[in-house]
């Protein structure tokens, strides 16, 4: 890795912590309300480019969460709110599933 990219990785790696500790803090405390939903959305979209982009030049990833740290409820509810938010339906996203995966 070159510097700037060391430097980036480095940065982005104390943001993930710092989001992660707010996350849990805010959740640990039932106070949702008090993030702007404008700020995660700013998060969320950033991240969901991020990973766009990695998986457009490096080819598949690991999953980028696992049964053990979210929910299937959480996982559907993000979900579909992307999903409407794209006016993309669930036709057009069973013809997306299998991009990428060898048969």
């Amino acid at each position: 890795m070159s510097a700037p990219a060391t430097t980036l990785a480095a940065e982005f790696q104390g943001l993930t912590h710092s989001i992660a500790d707010v996350t849990g803090r805010t959740l640990a405390s039932g106070r949702s309300e008090d993030i702007a939903s404008a700020d995660l959305a700013r998060a969320m979209t950033a991240v969901v480019k991020l990973y766009a982009a990695k998986v457009e030049r490096e080819g598949s990833l690991p999953l980028p969460f696992s049964a053990e740290t979210v929910t299937p409820t959480e996982v559907v509810l993000v979900v579909t709110d992307m999903l409407r938010a794209l006016d993309i339906s669930l036709f057009d996203l069973a013809m997306w599933y299998r991009r990428g995966q060898t048969q």
